[in-house]
């Protein structure tokens, strides 16, 4: 495995070295009276320890559960506080885009508000230690050395405990079950992302999402998996610096990147073309996820980055710690699609009266189970919670949440979620098409589009943030509406557009647009610590919509 960051540091852990210190850490687990079955937290960057701290958890029979260091102690609290944590590993420091931030306090406000916590693991400066009640332990001095061994788990036991992103109450506690959670990634890996051993697997995320979990399965097929921490685009005096990622990406000769289309389009703007700057020729695949992918950014992805090569939108989710449509070595790319379903589910998109549909959108399902559904929420009526969230709208077919199309190849295209689905005129349209066409618009930094009712109906609205030196005119306000009109249709034109100084995002980087939508109509958002940046929030409040563009 490789270790990077966004200061340039490189490091390269051989398998030996890691296997050594995971029996370690091991060790240490169970000294501190972890058993099978127990719960295991960690507020880690995405380095070295971390991964180490996961894979010992799971060797001893444990429950792994992981927050970035960046959530505030209320967040972490409702998250890891809901499974009753005993050993917790954290960093009392983490750098992020130039900055040193010491969290040494707020790990003391989470250990009092768990109890249940009795260990405190600090990797980092072992100086830097919280005042609290657990016994803290620095990294190198948790365990010994010894012989890795494994307790055997049946193959639904739980593994991982991830979480929905709470923006409309607690966040729920997702468990994923060991076996099913490794044969689906070996899949998505071996079949659909053609990874070899010796290749190299990289992907921007930090150690609470699931692209997170997705990754470091790579090290079951035989390839090295790089662990990056920091800002993926650093600020320099001449401005934006996007090279950090491909600067890594060259010196590890990376075969598999993982990325979102938003840096996808921040590359763009900033007009900084990786396969002109870099010695890419290792890479084979890229991947995106996270959002749509718009069509342009196929064009722009095959021009700038590398023609010959797969590029894979790919789309599931933390529910499915896997995905319902991704990539093939042996399909054709189409621009703006999926490429094909994954294979062994039975996936498709239904209408209304739950008849299959092709060439129209629909809701995505999943007919037949698969062995990376959820073992159950965590937690008092956890089956009953489960069941409700995605079997209630269908009896026995799990229905994802997203608006979705499959086309007459087979291929996918997702439309946005059902729950921000826009209605003008009782029309049920996608958000995706909205978005597309504003990324073309280099006065167009961010973006986020919404429903509001009036008078028994919804009209568009879409808020922008501009880039520096840009305001919202009523030419340009015209021009985004053209686009939008010719790229998607006369119904997805936005009756208002306001421009915004953000765009409210959950900690797990994606974009609210219900937070916006109830904030503008008076109402209180539910769970505002699962927010990145709640105040924002203020600015929807006061929008005068007799005032927008």
């Amino acid at each position: 495995m490789i270790e990077a960051d966004e200061s340039g540091h490189f490091r390269t852990v051989t398998l030996a070295e890691l296997r050594r210190l995971v029996a370690r850490m091991a060790d240490g687990l169970r000294a501190a009276g972890i058993a099978k079955g127990d719960c295991v937290g960690g507020i880690l960057p995405n380095r070295v320890e971390g991964l180490v701290a996961l894979l010992a958890t799971l060797s001893v029979g444990a429950v792994w559960s992981s927050c970035s260091p960046d959530f505030g102690a209320i967040a972490i609290a409702d998250r890891l506080g809901q499974i009753g944590v005993k050993v917790l590993f954290a960093a009392s420091r983490y750098r992020y885009a130039g900055k040193e931030h010491d969290i040494s306090g707020r790990l003391a406000e989470i250990v009092a508000a768990m109890p249940t916590v009795t260990t405190l693991v600090l990797t980092g400066e072992s100086g830097l230690r919280p005042d609290c009640a657990a016994d803290c332990v620095a990294f190198d001095d948790f365990g010994g050395d010894g012989p890795l061994t494994f307790e055997r788990v049946p193959f639904d036991h739980p593994a991982y405990v991830l979480y929905t992103s709470g923006t409309t109450g607690a966040p729920k506690a997702i468990v994923h079950r060991t076996g099913g959670v490794l044969l689906q990634h070996q899949k998505e890996h071996l079949l659909h992302g053609d990874v070899r051993p010796g290749d190299v697997m990289s992907w921007y995320t930090n150690t609470a999402w699931m692209m997170y979990h997705w990754l470091i399965s790579g090290l079951g097929c035989g390839a090295t998996v790089v662990l990056y921490d920091g800002a993926p685009i650093l600020k320099s005096p001449a401005g934006l610096d996007p090279s950090p990622l491909w600067t890594m990406a060259e010196r590890a000769n990376v075969t598999h990147f993982g990325t979102s289309p938003k840096y996808l389009a921040t590359l763009a703007v900033e007009n900084y073309a990786p396969g002109r700057l870099h010695d890419l020729l290792s890479l084979r695949s890229l991947l995106s996820a996270g959002a749509p992918v718009s069509p342009g950014q196929f064009d722009w992805v095959y021009e700038h980055v590398k023609r010959d090569m797969i590029f894979a939108s790919i789309s599931g989710g933390t529910e499915i710690i896997g995905c319902f449509l991704l990539g093939s070595p042996i399909h054709p790319v189409r621009r703006g699609e999926l490429t094909v379903k994954g294979l062994g589910l039975a996936v498709g998109v239904m209408d209304e009266r739950n008849a299959p549909i092709i060439g129209r959108q629909g809701d995505l399902v999943c007919t037949e189970p698969f062995p990376s559904m959820p073992l159950t929420f965590w937690g008092k009526d956890g089956d009953a919670r489960y069941h409700a969230t995605y079997f209630a709208v269908r009896r026995e077919i799990w229905t994802h949440g997203d608006v979705a199309e499959i086309t007459a190849y087979g291929s996918g295209i997702i439309h946005g979620r059902s729950d921000t689905t826009l209605k003008p005129g009782g029309v049920r349209i996608g958000t995706a098409e909205i978005y597309a066409a504003c990324e073309n618009f280099a006065e167009i930094e961010d973006c986020l589009v919404f429903g509001a009712p009036v008078e028994g109906d919804e009209e568009i609205v879409l808020c922008v943030k501009l880039n520096d030196g840009f305001e919202l005119t009523s030419e340009l306000a015209e021009q985004i509406r053209r686009a939008i009109r010719e790229g998607a249709s006369p119904r997805h034109v936005p009756h208002r557009i306001h421009a915004v100084q953000a765009v409210p995002y959950t900690l797990n980087g994606k974009r609210v647009e219900g937070a916006a939508r109830t904030t503008l109509e008076g109402q209180p958002v539910k769970n505002m610590a699962s927010l990145a940046n709640p105040a924002c929030l203020e600015e929807y409040r006061a929008l005068d919509r007799s005032k927008a563009a």
